[in-house]
């Protein structure tokens, strides 16, 4: 038995070298200038990437929400538990290349007419090992150990996207607070010009038509004030339920508080993008189907199995034999398929499509990420140029509305051109908020495109 388990070694060292090699990144993957055009790849690495979230959402209460979600969240929690069963699955995968044992004791009672029966008995210890000669345990370990990787990649996609939501949904509630701010301010001001315009009307010095639309104009903006309260509302409940919490309400700072930081970075591509979860997710999809084509070759070549007992046994052709003698037995065998060469063959070609298949899907993966870098960088960059467009309309919406009231004072104008410029200026005033809101959002897009939030 020890030439030929000589001989199939050899065999295997000479012919089936293919089914041992390890993973490696196909040469033709691209992974230069995936950021496109109009980014710059800085000589850091990471980039964003490698900042920690703490020290981007530097905002107390922000952080506190944070870590309430990663600790409370429920997928968060099923995460962990995909990584406790494919941590066990690799063990079970270790554990067979060990022989398996196995200890089955009998005893038999038996006699003729009633009379004094013989007593026999055998106490086998029993054990089986499957030799690896061709790779196939050591494919199955390989895949096992993909598969807890994938499953460390989903927690991380999970933990990513946790902390960009919970960042959102801060962020768009400090966006609606400031706008509801801005609203009830206005509403102050509209209602008194309403009063104003009442008095004036009771002196002769406005009519019914302007008293009108100034209680119009007041009665909108007191419709929107309703409107963002109801909204505000309703994003606490989701907010609530994401962190794994009752609804309730989110203690949150302002969105003035918001600091960006110093410089924005996107670092290399085949650096930054491989900490993306998708990325790696694809990655070690193309891993497994490597994997698993090599699995199909090794199963072209035999499968050796050694087996043997050893016993303590008084049943051995005698009628009762005591005390007992001890028994053994050892047994090779060798499967080589035959019949099923076709079946392999088609096993074998359908593995190298979908291993080509997963190569592809990890190359659209790498392009589709870099796209995101490049549209959550020009989110930034737009919105930085728009918020101080914005900040420039307002300051001359405001001049205006203050040269139209004293027009009106005079009497060279009507009330419709102050309703015009009040409204005019209260929908800047929103939209310099909602702009400041996109280049937060930006930042975080751009943070998760980069593949960070997780240290």
């Amino acid at each position: 038995m020890k030439n030929i388990i000589m001989t199939l070694t050899a065999a295997a060292l000479m012919s089936s070298c293919g089914i041992y090699k390890s993973y490696e990144r196909p040469e033709d993957i691209k992974t230069d200038g995936l950021y496109g055009q109009g980014i710059e790849e800085t000589s850091d690495s990471l980039g964003l990437a490698a900042l920690p979230w703490r020290s981007l959402f530097t905002d107390p209460a922000l952080q506190t929400l944070i870590e309430t979600g990663l600790e409370q969240n429920t997928d968060m929690r099923s995460a962990e538990l995909r990584i406790e069963e494919s941590e066990a699955a690799l063990l079970a995968a270790k554990l067979s290349f060990l022989p398996n044992l196995a200890f089955a004791p009998q005893g038999n009672l038996s006699g003729v007419d009633w009379k004094s029966g013989s007593k026999t008995y055998t106490l086998p210890l029993s054990a089986s090992w499957q030799v690896d000669l061709f790779g196939s345990l050591r494919n199955e370990k390989k895949k096992s150990e993909v598969a807890l990787a994938q499953s460390k990649a989903y927690k991380q996609a999970v933990q990513t996207q946790l902390i960009a939501s919970i960042a959102n949904y801060y962020y768009t509630l400090a966006m609606l607070d400031a706008q509801l701010e801005i609203s009830e301010k206005t509403a102050k001001n509209w209602k008194r010009n309403v009063e104003i315009n009442k008095a004036l009307q009771e002196v002769g010095d406005a009519n019914d038509a302007a008293v009108s639309q100034a209680e119009g104009n007041y009665f909108n903006v007191c419709s929107q004030i309703v409107d963002l309260k109801n909204q505000i509302r309703t994003l606490e409940n989701s907010f609530s339920t994401l962190l794994g919490n009752v609804p309730g309400k989110i203690n949150r700072g302002s969105i003035y508080d918001w600091k960006a930081p110093a410089e924005i970075t996107t670092g290399i591509p085949a650096a930054t993008l491989a900490n993306r979860p998708d990325v790696k997710n694809a990655e070690l999809a193309l891993a497994t189907a490597f994997y698993t084509t090599n699995a199909a070759r090794s199963a072209f070549y035999p499968a050796l199995n050694l087996s043997g007992s050893i016993a303590w046994t008084n049943n051995l052709g005698n009628m009762i034999v005591n005390p007992g003698e001890w028994i053994w037995n050892a047994l090779g065998s060798l499967t080589q398929p035959i019949f099923q060469n076709g079946k392999l063959r088609a096993n074998l070609k359908i593995s190298k499509a979908q291993q080509e298949e997963a190569k592809l899907a990890f190359q659209q993966t790498l392009l589709d990420a870099g796209a995101e870098v490049n549209t959550a960088m020009a989110k930034i960059q737009d919105n930085a140029e728009k918020e101080q467009l914005n900040k420039q309309q307002i300051v001359s919406l405001e001049r205006a509305v203050k040269s139209t009231e004293l027009l009106m004072q005079n009497s060279q104008t009507n009330y419709l051109q102050v309703l015009t410029a009040q409204q005019t200026l209260l929908s800047a005033q929103l939209n310099l908020v909602s702009t400041q809101f996109a280049g937060i959002q930006g930042t975080i897009e751009l943070y998760q495109a980069l593949g960070g939030g997780i240290k």
